[in-house]
């Protein structure tokens, strides 16, 4: 097991947040003997201070306690202190507690607004009122003892010097979920406050085989440089950073001996995009296609700094929309494959179908010899390297999010099996499906895993979810599919783009500005003006039933077909009205001015 060298200082694990009418204080209540943190309640400033002000009558403070700082985000006339105000522990990595955050809070130092004009009154109130949606983040975990933003193996490489640093040193930007909003911490040297947070997700759990306790943990590190939600995050920016990178480690545990396994998703690396306009599958529009062998080949150059040799594994369609992509990015591939680089198209939906995810089979055995040649990190009682990994499988589909858990959690089996059979655990023709109880624990931590990536990128669990927690499609959960397309389709139409706008504002993606380019409100009137899409919606319903109930009744009375065609056609008129004016009812994200 790997222990973190002792650092300077440790982080504050439980303080007490002191609410005064023109400052917070934030009070080290965990035996620590730091210092406590005054924030200006006008201007954001920080200062370190020895004592907590006292009390009177007139000066009483609201109390609350909170597990850490998760930083401060500047707006246009006011700062804002988030923290979080509740935690969850969900296991341990690598001896090491892990937590999830809870709640989140939000406090403003916005006094100064007071004194600004009436513009940037308006301005600071429409950021601010994104900030709520941040309260509501999901997947945000940390640890105070451990670098949670590291996979085990560059844990192990890490040199003993950069062990003493302070854990947000050690961090990897990528995957450090609130790097933006570390900043003013950093500037005033706020080592012991400084929580690195990621988002994504962390499942853990124990099972016996035999008389051996076996530890197995998966994690998921999304990437924050080209941060979002589905729809509104697709594909990859010129730098060749993809939406909806996810670094997936699998870790087992037992005996001393610690074994990883990484993976990692991301969307298909070429600028493209689908503009929502209520339809339920926007066109796939390709940006720049002049550029899409250059951007190709910066993502793959950049993987291959970061993991070694990489297996990029397609699994969209080879017709339609999804096929114009995949040919995209074959024919981009070819300036990247090498010895190091190699590509394969798995037509997921031809070979699986719906319900056949058991032929994913044939992909484990044209896959097999990269994953045998590049194996997996192992490390004995002692921490001393046995093997490495040396190389990477990354899998795609349209989301990277359903047909990609599942053939990812596949791999993930396949390779855990190997790794047990090195450890000694199983024999050589021993599997996990041969001990029903652990089988059922893994097949559980991979569907979690699956549902707590996709609810952030999409809004919703993943589909096919019900193969990957039960090994076998059900019409339950082919029910539960249909019903979470249609969450998804109202979420990225109607929520998503607000949701986007928080986001790049936590993230530090744009510049707050009271001069930048916003889009106006319509000025058309009728209809138009008062659009709304539950309305729109709820009337195609009472349509569609009153065409129903009419068609019913055609048996004993036949006015009631021309009843029936009546309402029918009225129910479309409408759809075809709300499509034709997707733009009105579709919310659009309000920034647009990219950070300099």
């Amino acid at each position: 097991m790997m222990e973190r060298a002792e650092s300077g200082q440790k982080l504050y694990t439980r303080m007490r947040l002191w609410e005064f009418p023109d400052q917070y204080v934030i009070e080290p209540t965990d035996g620590s003997c730091g210092s406590s943190l005054a924030v200006n309640k006008a201007d954001g400033s920080m200062n370190l201070i020895d004592e907590v002000p006292e009390c009177s009558s007139i000066r009483v403070p609201k109390i609350r306690i909170i597990f850490g700082v998760i930083g401060m985000l500047k707006l246009v006339a006011g700062s804002y202190l988030i923290v979080i105000t509740d935690r969850e522990c969900v296991g341990s990595y690598l001896g090491h507690p892990i937590y999830k955050a809870t709640s989140l809070k939000i406090f403003p130092c916005d006094q100064s607004v007071t004194n600004s004009n009436a513009e940037q009154k308006k301005v600071e109130t429409e950021f601010s009122g994104l900030l709520n949606v941040a309260e509501r983040t999901s997947g945000l975990y940390f640890s105070y003892d451990s670098n949670l933003t590291l996979s085990a193996q560059r844990l192990h490489d890490l040199g003993d010097e950069s062990k003493l640093l302070p854990l947000w040193r050690q961090a990897e930007p990528r995957f450090l979920w609130n790097n933006y909003m570390l900043e003013v911490l950093i500037d005033n040297k706020l080592d012991p406050y400084l929580l690195p947070v990621v988002q994504g997700s962390f499942q853990n759990f124990q099972a016996a085989i035999g008389k051996e306790i076996v530890d197995v943990t998966l994690i998921a590190r999304r990437c924050t440089r080209r941060n979002g939600t589905r729809m509104w995050r697709r594909g990859a920016d010129s730098d060749g950073y993809v939406a909806n990178f996810v670094e997936t480690e699998q870790i087992v545990q037992m005996n001393g001996f610690t074994s990883s396994f990484v993976q990692v998703r991301g969307s298909i690396p070429f600028l493209w995009e689908q503009v929502v306009d209520l339809t339920y599958k926007p066109k796939f529009e390709i940006v720049r296609p002049e550029e899409a062998p250059r951007v190709v080949e910066r993502h793959f150059l950049d993987l291959r700094k970061k993991y070694g040799s990489v297996l990029a594994v397609d699994l969209v369609n080879k017709h339609g929309g999804e096929g114009r992509l995949s040919e995209k990015y074959a024919n981009a591939m070819h300036r990247v494959i090498s010895d190091d680089v190699r590509y394969l198209h798995f037509d997921f939906h031809k070979i699986c179908g719906h319900v056949h995810f058991e032929h994913l089979s044939i992909l484990y055995d044209q896959i097999v010899d990269f994953l045998e040649k590049n194996v997996y990190l192992l490390l004995n009682e002692k921490g001393e390297k046995m093997k490495e990994q040396t190389g990477v499988v990354r899998t795609n589909c349209i989301d990277c999010l359903d047909r990609t858990n599942v053939t990812q959690s596949m791999i993930g089996r396949r390779m855990l099996e190997i790794q047990l059979r090195r450890i000694g655990v199983f024999g050589a023709e021993e599997t996990i499906s041969s001990h029903p109880n652990f089988d059922e624990s893994y097949k559980i931590l991979w569907a979690n895993h699956g549902d707590e990536i996709s609810i952030q990128y999409s809004g919703t669990p993943a589909l096919k979810g019900d193969f990957v927690r039960f090994g076998k499609r059900s019409i339950q959960g082919i029910l539960n599919d249909g019903w979470n397309s249609l969450a998804r389709y109202y979420l990225n139409n109607f929520s998503d783009g607000t949701k986007q706008d928080s986001i790049d504002l936590l993230q530090g993606h744009y510049i707050v500005s009271v001069s930048r380019e916003t889009t106006p409100p319509s000025q058309t009137g009728g209809l138009e003006s008062v659009a709304s899409f539950p309305v729109a919606l709820a009337l195609v319903l009472i349509g569609f039933f009153l065409a129903l109930m009419s068609l019913r009744q055609v048996r004993y009375d036949l006015r009631h077909l021309f009843f029936s065609i009546m309402w029918a056609s009225l129910s479309v008129a409408i759809g075809a009205f709300v499509k034709a004016n997707g733009r009105i009812f579709c919310q659009r994200p309000r920034l647009n001015k990219p950070r300099s």
